[in-house]
């Protein structure tokens, strides 16, 4: 086995959103190959590791990714010719000092990111062992409960919600397999009644329905009636999480919601009044990315009860992280690699986020691929939950998938004990 890099060689592809992106190919001397793709993302924190985009307007305009793939071909490809793929850490620190800003954006973090995963990928293949396995060693066992997006607001939707997602959250279930038929059916049910209430059933970028309501109240009826119409128990078997996108609706110091405008404490105090009237599990981004003061004010508010989620607040930096740490702002994080850049970098703010007890999200991008790289890395590192969007679309059904295909390796059986009981009964 000789798992020297021989060459790299990246592409130009397409994301979900019909959006340039880049997928990578490592070489291995001995003739491995492993591949990975880099999503993008559309409402993104403004400390996000820097995407380069080529901004020739005749081209995607603007968003082609050929200078990145240049860097790729090119640089990298020249610079890590002949190093161990197994050296993860190497790997990244050259490229992160080859490219010496703080923002990778001399390379570009996502010619940067498309390298390091590829590495990953080409390393476990090498090694004919799963992905997630070469990622989270013997400790890899553990499948994150799902978060499924199916209605959307904000950026991700033309309707007048300001709230960017709400998802669904299976609880108490005995496999990730029950888990995800439980969102599925919940989800069918959801189609029903917007159905019957003459709303539209389209879905955005990330699957979720899009339909054109005013009212989060009335957002959060149409979830509960879709679990228990499903069957299920809401607050028991399934209950709610939103991602706010805060940053989206905040100027000056102000909230513009609803046609109104809010204070930090107006609005910590009306998601606990939503938290006291619905399952609510999760509230995401609930304040903007610099109000640290709301964010300490809602993590001590409802942080004992529910789960405080700090995305664009956090970005997967570290730094950013430790100062959340120290205020006391947010109980989770929300891990995306491709906004920090690698994944050495990726793996050092999950071991902060669990070292101080924050919950940890490993999450996609609204501009997606079918690389499931998300879900090998979530069980490798034993995330307590994962989003993937909703529960159509290939793009997001495919790192539901592999999770399912992991779970079934892991159990070393075909079926999860529910499908037993149920090939029992036919």
């Amino acid at each position: 086995m000789n798992t020297l890099i021989e060459k790299i060689c990246a592409r130009q592809i397409l994301d979900s959103r019909g959006i340039p992106t880049l997928e990578v190919d490592i070489h291995l001397q001995d003739g491995t190959t492993g591949s990975a793709s880099v999503p993008s993302g559309l409402s993104r924190g403004r400390n996000e590791a820097f995407e380069l985009r080529d901004g020739i307007r005749d081209f995607y305009g603007g968003k082609s990714v050929w200078q990145a793939v240049n860097h790729v071909n090119r640089v990298l490809s020249d610079t890590l010719r002949s190093m161990d793929v197994r050296n993860q850490q190497q790997i990244d620190e050259t490229m992160l000092e080859l490219d010496g800003t703080q923002d990778k954006h001399r390379l570009g973090a996502n010619a940067i990111l498309g390298v390091s995963l590829a590495c990953a990928r080409a390393a476990a293949n090498a090694l004919r062992i799963p992905l997630f396995q070469y990622l989270g060693g013997l400790f890899a066992f553990s499948i994150p409960i799902p978060m499924v997006n199916v209605l959307n607001g904000g950026v991700h939707a033309d309707n007048p919600l300001e709230i960017q997602e709400f998802m669904l959250v299976p609880q108490n279930f005995r496999s990730f397999s029950d888990s995800i038929r439980a969102v599925c059916e919940c989800f069918y049910e959801l189609k029903s009644i917007l159905m019957s209430e003459n709303l539209s059933t389209n879905v955005g970028d990330e699957g979720g329905f899009a339909p054109n309501i005013s009212s989060h109240e009335k957002a959060f009826e149409f979830l509960v009636s879709a679990i228990r119409k499903a069957g299920y128990v809401p607050g028991e078997q399934m209950k709610i999480a939103i991602d706010a996108a805060a940053s989206c609706f905040f100027r000056d110091g102000k909230y513009y919601f609803q046609e109104k405008t809010y204070s930090s404490k107006e609005m910590v105090l009306l998601y606990e009044s939503w938290c006291r009237n619905f399952p609510i599990c999760s509230i995401e981004d609930g304040l903007a990315q610099d109000d640290w003061d709301g964010w300490f004010f809602m993590t001590e508010l409802l942080g004992e009860n529910i789960q405080i989620v700090g995305d664009d607040l956090f970005c997967t930096n570290r730094s950013l992280l430790r100062k959340g740490i120290q205020k006391h702002s947010a109980n989770a994080i929300l891990i995306k690699p491709n906004q920090t850049g690698t994944l050495s970098e990726t793996f050092e703010t999950i071991r902060m986020a669990k070292k101080n007890g924050f919950r940890t999200i490993v999450s996609h991008r609204s501009g997606e691929t079918t690389d499931p790289f998300i879900s090998d890395l979530a069980v490798a590192v034993q995330a307590d939950f994962i989003k993937s969007g909703s529960v159509v679309r290939t793009e997001r059904t495919s790192k539901y998938n592999q999770l399912l295909r992991i779970e079934q390796s892991l159990a070393q059986s075909t079926f999860t004990p529910s499908e037993e009981i149920l090939l029992e009964s036919i």
